[in-house]
């Protein structure tokens, strides 16, 4: 069995997949640190206290135990880890120095890395022998050439590691992985992949490898996103951090913008459709528009295009979305349209078992 950890500031995601990569369970745990958390596996729930994310997992690992998932039964733990640096680009098994390194690129992800971190550690502390693998968010994206990646500011010292990394690596590589197992058909040339949920952003694959995608040096760049604002001016950006102070034009620009902040009401997709304000419809609009003005720009770093692709909670269930993004991108001929169940867990799991396969 492998374990995989989607660890968060007060919350543990995890699934169970046997050796042929099959989920036998699921769950989670939140409220970490806080009163009236919830551990959640397979169908039960359950009140949790735990105050670390070792305690956390702690609960996790006797759950499992009682539900006929020992941790003597498990293989190895695979993570996701949201920020790979401009080093770890490929998974990697967590030694001290691939620790080192993503500590190293905690300035980069200051609200992920430390999180991901607090789950390798919690595993070290509770199975120390026990093989843990690293996945990144921003690894599929390496292959970006460097006129995609780089900003055109000065290199200097002070712009170190400032560059367009690119996220949700793991779902579209996800979607290479799986693409005929899902469609039937052969992955094509060049497809438009478009993973739509509360974080968004569309990648430009071009035989099977990322050629450009929308979100850069964090993932508040590129689309409309239900609390993120996507793209914006840089000097309005100063603007705000004069008179909102940083950590003010922070919280705005990532928690209090996009689809909650044009609208005034929500950042759920499904509430603003079952709205009938003129702002939850210019929102859904904005959303729809962005996606289909950034698809664009990748259409063009691919040099045309065969298929798209949508996955991603508003992607695979929305379906007047898609229908909207399509007809605004009618321009771009009659190119077939999937839907792609989202495996992100599966393809850590996946990644982990070939990793450590090599390793043998």
């Amino acid at each position: 069995m492998i374990l995989v950890l989607n660890s968060g500031s007060s919350s543990i995601k995890f699934a169970v997949f046997d050796a042929d990569i099959r989920q036998r369970m699921s769950g989670g745990i939140d409220g970490i640190g806080a009163a009236g958390g919830t551990l959640r596996l397979g169908e039960t729930r359950a009140e949790t206290g735990a105050d670390t994310h070792t305690e956390a997992l702690s609960e996790i690992m006797r759950a499992l135990d009682e539900a006929g998932h020992p941790l003597d039964a498990l293989r190895a733990v695979g993570h996701r880890v949201v920020h790979g640096g401009e080093t770890l680009t490929a998974p990697a098994r967590v030694t001290p120095g691939i620790r080192a390194e993503i500590e190293a690129a905690v300035p980069l992800a200051p609200l992920h890395n430390p999180h991901n971190l607090a789950g390798i550690d919690a595993i070290a502390e509770l199975a120390p022998d026990l093989p843990q693998v690293a996945c990144f968010d921003t690894g599929f994206h390496a292959t970006n050439p460097e006129v995609a990646r780089r900003y055109a500011i000065p290199d200097r010292d002070e712009t170190a590691g400032i560059r367009r990394y690119g996220f949700h690596g793991i779902s579209f590589d996800a979607m290479v992985a799986t693409w005929r197992d899902q469609t039937g058909t052969d992955l094509p040339h060049r497809l438009l992949a478009l993973h739509l949920g509360n974080g968004a952003s569309l990648c430009a694959i071009r035989e099977g490898e990322s050629a450009a995608t929308t979100m850069g040096y964090s993932p508040l760049e590129g689309l409309t996103m239900g609390t993120r604002s996507g793209s914006i001016d840089g000097n309005a950006v100063l603007h705000l951090a004069e008179v909102m102070g940083i950590e003010g034009a922070r919280e705005l620009l990532n928690h209090e913008s996009g689809l909650l902040g044009l609208s005034g009401e929500s950042s759920d997709m499904r509430a603003l459709r079952a709205s009938d304000s003129a702002a939850a419809a210019f929102a859904v609009e904005h959303f729809c528009y962005w996606a289909a003005r950034h698809a664009g720009s990748m259409i063009a770093a691919m040099g045309g295009i065969d298929a798209m692709a949508f996955t991603g909670g508003i992607g695979e269930n929305a379906d007047p979305i898609r229908d909207r993004i399509v007809d605004l991108l009618r321009w771009s001929g009659d190119v077939p349209v999937h839907v792609i169940e989202a495996r992100e867990e599966a393809q850590i799991a996946r990644a982990t078992a070939d990793l450590l396969s090599g390793d043998a």
